[in-house]
C-alpha cells in the first residue's frame, strides 16, 4: 500500500509542481484584476459541478461498488458493470451541458451575484464560463475511467493526468498573444486539456483492457446499489461545494481582487490536499474495500492507521508554514508582474487562516472511507451537512468584520467539525481504532512540528534582511527557508521516531 501511497503521491507532487507554474504564469499574466475574477468563475463554474458529479460522490460510489462486484463476480461482470455506468454518465453529462450553455448567465449570477454590479466583469465570466463548461464532460468520463484503474491498483495514469491539463493551459497562456485576452486563452487551454486527458486516460484503460465501451443502460442490482450510494454521496458532496459557492458569492461582493486573493491562496493550500489527502484517500479506500471483501477488518483498520500516520507526517510542516510564515510562500511564489506586493500580503491573510484546517482537511480522505469502504456514503454525507451548516453560519458571521480572511476562517472550522463528527462515529461503531503506533507517530510529529515553529518564528526575519533587495530575494527566502526548516523536521522527526521505539511504515503490533 505505501508503494502505491508515495507513487500516486510523487506523480501529484509533479502535478502540484507543474500547476504551481501555471499559477505563476496566472498570476504574471492575469494579475488579480477584473479579468482574473472574471477567469476564476469560469474555472471554478465546472469544477464544482465536476466536484459534486465526479470526483467526490463519483468515487465514493463506484470505487467500492465496482471493486465488490470484482472480487465476488469476476472481471466480467465488473467490465460490465462499469459498461452501464459509463453509458449512463455520458448521457447524463452531454444533458447537463446542453443545459449549463443554456443558463449560463443564470449560473454566473447564483455563482457571482456581486457581478451584476460591473458589467463588463459579468459578460466576461459568461463568455468564459461557455469556453469551459465542456472540461466538465470530460473530465467527469475521466474520473469513472481513473475509478476503475485504481479499484484494479493500477494509480498511475490517473495520477499523471492533472500534469497534461496544467502543461496545456501553460502552452495555451503562452499563446495569449493570438487570443483577444489572456482570459480567452486560459479558458481555451482548459477544455482542450480536458479533452486531452480524456484521450490519455481511455488510451491507458483500452491498454489494460479496462475501457468501458456505450451499451443500453439498465438497472441491474448492482446499478441499482451504486445509484443507492450516490444519492447520499452527491448531496454530501453538493454540502461541501455549497461551502465553496458561498465563497465565491460572497467573496463576488468584495472589492475588485478578493475572489483573486482567495484563487492563489487556495492554490497554495491545495498542494497537501492533492499531494497528501488525495494520494491517501486513492489508495486506502480500493485498500480498505478489497480487505473487508476478503473478511479481513483488522488488516483494514491497520491501513487505516498507517494511513493516518504518514498523512500526519506529511501535512505537519505545511501547518506549521501555513500558519507562521505565509508572508514569505506568497510573495516567493506569486509577487511578479501584475502581482504585486499587496496582493500578496492579501493572498498570506487568507492562507494563514486556511492553514488552520488544513490537518482536518488531509485527515478527512482517511477517515471518510471507514463508510465508503462498507458502502455506507450515508454517514459521511450526514457529517458533511453538520459541518457546512457551522461553515455557512460562520462566514456569514466573519464575512463583514475579516472579509476573504473570515470567509477561510469559517472554512478550517467546518473541516474540524467534519472530521470530529466523522472519528466519533466511526469509533463509536468500532468501524475506527487508533492504536499505539499511531498514538507515538503523532507525538514524535508534535515534537517536530514544535521545533519548526520556533525556528520559523526566529529564522524567517533573519532571512528577510539577508535576502532584501537582491535579484529574486523572495524566491531565495522561501526557497532557504523550505530547506532549512523541512530539513530539520524531517531531523528531528526521525530521532523522535526512532526515540518512541515506532516507524512510519511499521505495522501495528
Amino acid at each position: 500500500m505505501y508503494r502505491h501511497f508515495l507513487s500516486v503521491g510523487g506523480l501529484t507532487l509533479l502535478s502540484r509542481a507543474t500547476g504551481f507554474i501555471r499559477d505563476v504564469v496566472l498570476g504574471a499574466i492575469l494579475g488579480a484584476g477584473v479579468l482574473a475574477d472574471a477567469f476564476f468563475v469560469a474555472f471554478r463554474l465546472p469544477n464544482h459541478f465536476r466536484t459534486i458529479f465526479g470526483e467526490g460522490a463519483f468515487n465514493a460510489a463506484y470505487v467500492p461498488s465496482y471493486a465488490r462486484v470484482l472480487e465476488t463476480e469476476g472481471v466480467a461482470e465488473a467490465k460490465g458493470f462499469s459498461s452501464q455506468i459509463f453509458s449512463i454518465l455520458l448521457i447524463s453529462q452531454v444533458v447537463l451541458l446542453g443545459l449549463a450553455l443554456v443558463f449560463t448567465p443564470t449560473l454566473v449570477r447564483l455563482l457571482a451575484h456581486g457581478f451584476e454590479d460591473d458589467p463588463r466583469k459579468f459578460d466576461t465570466a459568461v463568455m468564459l464560463t461557455r469556453i469551459t463548461f465542456p472540461y466538465l464532460l470530460c473530465m467527469t468520463l475521466v474520473t469513472l475511467h481513473s475509478g476503475t484503474l485504481n479499484a484494479n491498483r493500477l494509480f498511475a495514469s490517473a495520477a499523471f493526468n492533472p500534469v497534461i491539463q496544467n502543461l496545456v493551459m501553460i502552452g495555451f497562456l503562452g499563446m495569449a498573444f493570438l487570443f483577444p485576452d489572456a482570459g480567452m486563452a486560459a479558458a481555451v487551454g482548459l477544455t482542450a486539456s480536458g479533452v486531452l486527458q480524456l484521450g490519455s486516460i481511455m488510451v491507458s484503460a483500452r491498454r489494460h483492457g479496462l475501457l468501458e465501451r456505450p451499451v443500453r443502460p439498465r438497472l441491474t442490482a448492482d446499478v441499482r446499489q451504486f445509484f443507492g450510494a450516490l444519492g447520499p454521496a452527491v448531496i454530501g458532496s453538493a454540502g461541501v461545494q455549497l461551502a465553496i459557492f458561498a465563497d465565491t458569492i460572497i467573496a463576488s461582493m468584495l472589492p475588485t481582487g478578493g475572489l483573486s486573493s482567495i484563487y492563489y491562496a487556495d492554490r497554495i493550500y491545495q498542494l497537501p490536499i492533492g499531494v497528501i489527502g488525495i494520494a491517501a484517500g486513492t489508495v486506502l479506500l480500493p485498500e480498505m474495500t478489497r480487505l473487508l471483501a476478503q473478511n479481513k477488518p483488522e488488516a483494514a483498520l491497520a491501513a487505516q492507521n498507517r494511513t493516518f500516520a504518514l498523512t500526519l507526517a506529511l501535512t505537519a510542516p505545511f501547518f506549521v508554514a501555513f500558519l507562521l510564515v505565509p508572508g514569505p510562500i506568497m510573495r516567493g511564489v506569486f509577487e511578479r508582474g501584475r502581482f504585486g506586493a499587496e496582493a500578496a500580503q492579501a493572498s498570506a491573510a487568507v492562507l494563514a487562516a486556511y492553514g488552520g484546517g488544513i490537518l482536518a482537511v488531509v485527515l478527512n480522505r482517511s477517515a471518510v472511507a471507514s463508510f465508503q469502504a462498507r458502502g455506507d456514503t450515508r454517514t459521511p454525507m450526514l457529517a458533511s451537512l453538520i459541518a457546512i451548516g457551522c461553515n455557512l453560519a460562520l462566514k456569514l458571521v466573519l464575512f463583514r468584520p475579516l472579509g476573504a480572511v473570515g470567509l477561510a476562517t469559517a472554512t478550517a472550522a467546518g473541516a474540524w467539525i467534519n472530521l470530529a463528527v466523522l472519528c466519533g462515529l466511526a469509533i463509536r461503531r468500532g468501524t475506527m481504532r487508533f492504536d499505539d503506533s499511531l498514538m507515538k507517530v503523532a507525538l514524535a510529529v508534535d515534537v517536530a512540528a514544535a521545533v519548526l515553529g520556533v525556528t520559523a518564528v526566529l529564522l524567517e526575519p533573519r532571512l528577510a534582511v539577508l535576502t532584501a533587495g537582491r535579484p529574486f530575494g523572495n524566491e531565495i527566502h522561501v526557497v532557504a527557508l523550505t530547506g532549512i526548516g523541512g530539513a530539520l523536521y524531517l531531523a528531528v522527526l526521525l530521532g523522535a521516531l526512532r526515540a518512541f521505539k515506532v516507524g512510519l511504515g511499521r505495522r501495528p503490533a
